[in-house]
């Protein structure tokens, strides 16, 4: 991903320490965080990839964080939101920044190739056993987290106020962050003056950092669909209504939504992730399932996406000739996120920062190369519209970057058994990291 930076808001407020003695805060930090990670977030970061959990299950994860965190004198509260924990730092007066990380694994067999794959198994939420793999970089996450928290901890002269330091579950079902707000998240800790997030990506080499100052990730919306039918034999099909047959027109016409009623300019996605039915050659089965995932940019093309599949859905079955008491059943919001916007005065006010400790500007405003999306949206999307900092940590090697940026390989997918990360990535994230809090901390 080339970085391209825009015009800096060079002149704003920065009177955070680098402005003060940019070259010895920059070695100084530099130093230190090096240190921390040779001492102990190496070894830690592996932990965690060795022993991922599923979502709503993060038992030991949690435990861990919450062990490191008090470590460090931290003030911890366990479950909320069911795994979820908060860390407080309380250092006088001045603003609370919240700074977030996600915990949870995947439901994926590893095949990475490292050294320290996982090989962990756990029993799901619905009682069965899968394999679980930390395939897109949570664990990355929570270990930033915890550098940054030593950070701010060893460096309290150089800032004052409340953070606030969230250890989420659930992301990958786009759940835990709804759960901790309906814990009481903002009721029990304080509303932040500022949310700040961040992703390890494989796409990006590991010393960079990216942000956009606008839409970060698209809205996610998961979307069960209940295809019913009259089942029999296959010999004799005009004596049913085929649910397969029905299910195939559906999946077809779904496309139809994107290509022919959303305005082309308006990114959105209708992918079809499962299509389950039948279980023998020769019988008409009586039921379908699809299982479809959503993306948008807009709360009102969502809106319209939506609203388009459930009257597909419902039509196809009518032209099909299913009474009304077996039209599909359209299930949408179980896993549902709005899009992730960054703050456009937050990010511009704090890049002058980063580019003085990072040595470079960013911002990038590139097209996207896809709809990912993020729970990190419901922490921001309150009714109390807090501001949102989400950024992007590159999670490969240079010299792997450059067999990917020459066609050679391919970088490691998110959510596939081959993914995995440069954990040098970890000193890149709480750099960034450390260098966003301070700033709003000294200077909201």
């Amino acid at each position: 991903m080339k970085l391209i930076s825009l015009t800096a808001f060079a002149t704003t407020t920065f009177f955070s320490i680098f402005s003060l003695n940019s070259h010895a805060a920059d070695e100084l930090l530099k130093s230190a965080i090096d240190k921390y990670y040779d001492d102990h977030l190496e070894d830690l970061f592996v932990w965690f990839h060795q022993n991922p959990e599923l979502s709503f299950l993060e038992e030991r994860t949690a435990a861990r964080l919450a062990e490191e965190l008090r470590g460090l004198g931290v003030v911890v509260t366990e479950g909320v939101g069911g795994t979820g924990l908060v860390g407080m730092i309380e250092n006088g007066e001045g603003p609370l920044i919240m700074i977030r990380a996600d915990m949870d694994g995947l439901p994926v067999l590893e095949d990475s190739g490292l050294n320290y794959m996982s090989r962990a198994r756990q029993i799901n939420l619905d009682g069965e056993e899968m394999p679980v793999m930390h395939a897109c970089g949570h664990d990355m996450h929570i270990t930033s987290l915890i550098g940054t928290a030593k950070m701010l901890v060893d460096n309290r002269d150089n800032w004052n106020g409340t953070v606030m330091l969230v250890g989420q579950p659930a992301e990958e079902i786009i759940n835990g962050a709804k759960a901790m707000l309906e814990d009481g998240l903002y009721e029990r800790f304080g509303v932040p003056d500022y949310a700040l997030g961040l992703h390890v990506s494989s796409g990006m080499r590991s010393d960079l950092v990216s942000i956009r100052d606008s839409i970060m990730y698209s809205s996610v919306d998961s979307v069960d669909i209940q295809v019913r039918g009259i089942g029999g034999h296959g010999a004799y099909p005009h004596q049913t209504i085929d649910p397969i047959y029905v299910a195939s027109q559906l999946v077809i016409a779904l496309q139809g939504i994107v290509s022919r009623q959303i305005n082309p300019f308006a990114p959105a996605v209708i992918t079809v992730g499962s299509f389950q039915g039948g279980n023998k050659h020769n019988i008409i089965s009586d039921e379908v399932n699809l299982q479809l995932t959503v993306r948008t940019d807009s709360e009102g093309i969502r809106e319209q996406v939506l609203g388009s599949i459930r009257d597909t859905a419902l039509n196809i079955g009518r032209l099909n000739g299913l009474p009304d008491d077996l039209l599909p059943i359209v299930r949408i919001g179980f896993e549902s996120t709005p899009t992730t916007i960054n703050n456009y005065e937050a990010v511009h006010s704090v890049i002058p920062a980063w580019e003085e400790q990072l040595g470079y500007n960013p911002l990038i405003n590139s097209p996207r190369s896809g709809m990912g999306g993020e729970d990190f949206a419901f922490f921001t999307r309150t009714e109390h519209e807090v501001p949102g900092v989400f950024f992007n940590v590159g999670g490969t090697s240079s010299s792997i970057m450059q067999r990917i940026e020459t066609g050679e390989i391919s970088a490691p997918p998110h959510h596939s058994p081959f993914f995995f990360i440069d954990p040098n990535s970890i000193k890149t994230g709480v750099e960034a990291m450390y260098t966003a809090a301070i700033y709003f901390l000294n200077n909201s």
